[in-house]
């Protein structure tokens, strides 16, 4: 059963030295793990994210949402009824004050295999853009390109990224109030050039649920600090908008969610999903 990809890990016993550990955890932390892993195991699942033989790469920015993310993979990886591979990689964009050092340290520490790539992307985004313009197209831009060279190098075949369901419900609005279009993050997607399969674990998952779950691990949080753009600023007006929504009608941000789950092209406009033109009344 693929079911048994998100059993809850209180039902397993843990693996050796880890027992005392986990006695250790208080226990609304573990409820809270146990919720997240079953949310995220379910992604997995309903998505075909991760399959036998896989070797996934996870990209690790040092923010909560990817701290999160490789400790549900490492769970799923000790306990999946499938055999897989886990890499974590950072990116070291070359940010003045970037502390290199803590990525490695943490990685090492867990056990966890891991590459650092080095490429200053910062420099290239400060000289080629104005003062004041968007940083964020292309600083995604280069960074992407240089994930996909290191993934398509080292025999990659799934690509983790650490979006969660409020960034993928935050990005439905930015795109249509900004860019005047339907469109969202998927959980799982085909890069342009058909050679990468990037996927995200943590698309059920609510960001309240991530930021309590991350401050109850201490990660060693690395924030970004290259932004400070437009977009970033259209992206927290955008949350604060959901937010106050969330306040007034709990469970909202979930009800959108879904609503991209459920899309009826016919009772929509575009006639590139719907065939408008040539409908007509039987006769």
């Amino acid at each position: 059963m693929v079911d048994d990809f998100y059993d809850d890990p209180q039902m397993a016993a843990p693996p050796a030295g880890r027992a005392s550990m986990r006695e250790r955890v208080p226990a609304h932390t573990r409820r809270l793990e146990a919720k997240l892993r079953g949310l995220a195991g379910k992604a997995i699942e309903k998505y075909r994210m991760i399959e036998a033989g896989d070797r996934v790469m996870v990209c690790m920015s040092g923010g909560k949402d990817s701290h999160v993310m490789l400790d549900m993979l490492l769970s799923f990886k000790r306990s999946a009824p499938v055999h897989f591979d886990l890499i974590a990689v950072n990116l070291d964009q070359k940010q003045p004050g970037f502390p290199a050092h803590v990525l490695p340290q943490y990685l090492r520490k867990k056990g966890v295999p891991f590459e650092i790539l080095e490429q200053d992307t910062y420099s290239v985004v400060k000289r080629v853009l104005p003062e004041g313009k968007t940083l964020c197209g292309l600083c995604s831009r280069l960074r992407r390109g240089a994930l996909y060279t290191w993934a398509a190098d080292h025999g990659i075949t799934k690509i983790a990224l650490g979006h969660h369901r409020d960034d993928i419900v935050e990005t439905f609005f930015l795109n249509m109030f900004f860019g005047r279009k339907l469109k969202a993050m998927p959980p799982k997607l085909l890069s342009d050039d058909k050679k990468h399969v990037v996927i995200r674990p943590l698309s059920y998952c609510p960001e309240r649920d991530i930021e309590r779950y991350a401050r109850a691990r201490n990660y060693p949080i690395i924030p970004c600090t290259l932004c400070g753009s437009r977009l970033h600023l259209q992206r927290a007006a955008v949350k604060r908008m959901l937010r106050e929504w969330e306040r007034e009608t709990p469970g909202r941000i979930e009800a959108i969610f879904r609503s991209l789950q459920s899309v009826t092209p016919s009772h929509l406009a575009d006639t590139a999903l719907f065939d408008f033109e040539n409908l007509a009344a039987c006769a």
